[in-house]
């Protein structure tokens, strides 16, 4: 019998702050071949995402906790290289949940096939036509509700959700503030994204003055990726009936103890401010109707992408790490 030596990222202990690499390990392990109803998958790309770390903790949240000593997962792109089941043929590609492995055997109905409209932009599936961009989608029109004329505050805004989220925004005709770490990722959203201003938090000084001189008007949704300042200043400056789609609040994901939250919640009362927290898991319904859009403004070029690509599973640990420390530019994604 044919076995294959697969190579996978195991989460060894448990991070009390910013993981390390100490806290994963890299493991070759044997698989059989695929049996009936299954499929042998190479990955080719696999998605390393902000929310990962919060599977890190023993009390994970929204999500199952990563067990100790065995791969971790996530999204990735693959090609079936044997199958057992003949729904799926040597040479699909499929996209599955089994990240941080270089090859794996799946049932064949855990797996998905896809149909790719270009074969040189397969990691887009795991980004702009994948869960971010889905993620921006969802949290934006069903719950940011924006309307034609209206602002949108978006931080961490050139990442890998928040760059579809402007881009989605201006399409349904807001006006869209962006914030980033660097010069060079506001410039890229003013100049391809048509974002209409752009706020470097890290050189902005007080961030509640700088978006208020950006949106004099104030803002009518705020994106929220980030937490901590990002939130007070967005409820500082938010007009009444303004509505809040809390994705994700990355500054504080490493913290080993709480930090301070916002000290003006207060405003959320008196703004009559509705903020929805939202698991695009949530919404698979949502994923044809979101395709069916997204696929022409990719085509049309109404929506760029931007990736950060590092070579190798070997490396992609240090590509998760740098998701913290703002090294990745737009969809982080490991080149496997």
């Amino acid at each position: 019998m044919t076995t294959y030596t697969a190579k996978q990222i195991h989460l060894i202990s448990r991070p009390g702050g910013m993981p390390s690499h100490d806290n994963f390990s890299i493991v070759n392990v044997e698989l059989n071949p695929p049996g009936d109803g299954e499929v042998l998958v190479k990955n080719l790309y696999m998605s390393v995402d902000p929310y990962m770390r919060g599977r890190m903790r023993a009390d994970a949240v929204y999500a199952d906790a990563y067990e100790l000593n065995k791969v971790m997962y996530g999204g990735a792109v693959g090609e079936v290289i044997e199958s057992g089941d003949s729904s799926l043929q040597v040479g699909d590609i499929v996209l599955n949940g089994a990240a941080w492995q270089d090859k794996f055997v799946a049932k064949a109905n855990t797996v998905s096939k896809l149909e790719p409209f270009d074969m040189d932009q397969l990691s887009l599936y795991l980004g702009t036509l994948g869960m971010p961009g889905l993620t921006s989608y969802v949290g934006l029109l069903k719950y940011g509700e924006p309307k034609e004329g209206e602002t949108v505050f978006v931080s961490a805004a050139s990442g890998a959700v928040g760059a579809n989220v402007c881009q989605i925004a201006k399409l349904k005709g807001c006006r869209v503030i962006g914030s980033v770490g660097s010069d060079e990722k506001a410039q890229w959203l003013l100049d391809e994204c048509g974002v209409d201003a752009v706020i470097n938090y890290k050189t902005c000084g007080d961030l509640s003055d700088a978006l208020a001189k950006a949106a004099p008007d104030g803002i009518d949704i705020y994106f929220e990726n980030v937490g901590g300042d990002h939130l007070q200043a967005a409820l500082n400056v938010m007009n009444p009936f303004g509505r809040i789609a809390a994705c994700g609040m990355i500054a504080s994901y490493n913290n080993s103890e709480p930090a301070p939250g916002p000290n003006n919640l207060m405003l959320i009362v008196g703004k009559k401010i509705r903020i929805n927290g939202f698991i695009v898991s949530d919404h698979g319904d949502m994923r044809p109707q979101f395709l069916s859009e997204m696929i022409p403004w990719i085509q049309e070029g109404k929506v760029k992408s931007r990736e950060t690509m590092v070579e190798g599973l070997d490396n992609a640990v240090d590509a998760f790490l740098g998701l913290f420390s703002g090294n990745n530019f737009g969809k982080m994604v490991v080149k496997i």
